[in-house]
């Protein structure tokens, strides 16, 4: 990936529903935050706010936003507990 260019992307213009043309980057420019084509959902944005991350890298361009995105195609998964969070019953327990 070394002959790609990278371009910035401010964190805080992210928005629900954008896409771009190639993946997307943590700053590292190692590491995949979204893959090509794929809608940031609230999960993504609210990952990046917990973890403070002020920009991500892509070498694509912005293919679509929320104005553009069919609503029903997003996938809004704010009602869902976070992972850490869903009390598990162990397997022996569960009668599984």
């Amino acid at each position: 990936m070394a002959d790609k260019k990278f371009t910035k992307i401010d964190c805080n213009e992210l928005k629900l529903g954008m896409r771009f043309s190639a993946p997307v980057f943590f700053d590292d420019g190692e590491n995949m935050f979204l893959g090509e084509e794929k809608a940031v959902k609230s999960y993504h944005i609210n990952a990046i706010q917990r973890w403070s991350i002020r920009y991500l890298l892509t070498y694509g361009h912005l293919v679509s936003d929320s104005k553009n995105v069919d609503s029903d195609s997003l996938y809004m998964l704010d009602d869902l507990e976070e992972v850490e969070d869903i009390d598990e019953e162990p397997l022996e327990q569960a009668g599984v």
